[in-house]
């Protein structure tokens, strides 16, 4: 019994944690007035190049500075597309998603898939504790400093903003820095915690990211519980994959999609009661 729950607890919290990271990046840049569904493709970039920088230096500081570093151009790439030239929010996330499709792909064939050597990785338990603490202290950044007040004026109201003197550009831009660094630890983690890159390792865990932000009303605490339950959900169908339930045999496939089932109904159910950012969009 105690094996079991203990294996139910380590699982939950290494899925869920990343997905938190992710989850924190879209906080920072839908709460800024961008639509990011983008989280997938950073994630994706910088597990990759997290990973090939890993097999040419042994230290793996580097690798995660260099996962972060490649999401952080990815972030700012996504803002120029969406404040520069203005392109819609959802088709520039999907160009961004699209592009760090082929890019690891590539950079899989040519580094990655071909490579036998072992990588020195980071311990995960660090990371874990920074996801149980980050959507708090994002909490209390937003609610009681200038920076995190800007953050909500802009992505409830551009134009007011403007009209105080807040420049919504210069509060986005960091909004997307911070969008890059959450999601640069996040595709880090996941090739510390699988040693290897594979090719579209995140597996939707952007758009779950996304969905939990999107339950979570836009707020970085019930965002983080939803992750949670979401990583819990998850741990169940790696536990119970080929376990026979009430004598019958499920497919494993129906364990697999269980996550994105339950991912897909809660969304059915409180979309419509979560209440986005007045300005998500908008210029």
């Amino acid at each position: 019994m105690w094996p079991t729950v203990k294996s139910l607890v380590v699982e939950t919290v290494s899925w869920s944690a990343p997905v938190v990271f992710a989850a924190m990046g879209g906080f920072t840049s839908e709460r800024s007035g961008i639509i990011n569904i983008a989280l997938e493709g950073k994630m994706l970039t910088a597990a990759c190049v997290g990973f090939v920088c890993s097999l040419f230096t042994p230290n793996p500081y580097l690798a995660l500075l260099a996962a972060i570093g490649s999401a952080i151009l990815m972030s700012l790439f996504h803002w120029m597309l969406t404040q520069k030239y203005r392109l819609d929010h959802i088709i520039s996330g999907m160009a961004i998603n699209a592009i760090a499709a082929g890019g690891t792909n590539y950079l899989d064939n040519k580094y990655a898939g071909s490579s036998t050597s072992q990588v020195q990785t980071l311990p995960l338990l660090p990371f874990w504790i920074l996801a149980g603490v980050l959507p708090f202290a994002l909490y209390l950044y937003s609610r009681y400093t200038r920076g995190g007040l800007r953050l909500f004026a802009v992505g409830n109201d551009p134009d007011k903003s403007r009209l105080l003197g807040i420049q919504p550009l210069r509060v986005r831009f960091c909004g997307l820095i911070a969008t890059g660094v959450f999601t640069g630890i996040a595709g880090a983690m996941l090739f510390f915690n699988a040693g290897q890159f594979t090719d579209g390792m995140t597996a939707g865990k952007g758009f779950i990211a996304l969905a939990a932000l999107i339950i979570g009303g836009w707020r970085p605490v019930p965002a983080l519980i939803a992750c949670a339950a979401f990583g819990f959900f998850q741990a169940v169908q790696l536990l119970l994959q080929g376990t026979p339930v009430l004598g019958a045999k499920i497919p494993a496939e129906v364990f697999s999609s269980l996550p994105y089932i339950i991912t897909i109904v809660a969304l059915a159910g409180l979309l419509g009661r979560s209440k986005a950012p007045a300005g998500l969009g908008k210029l």
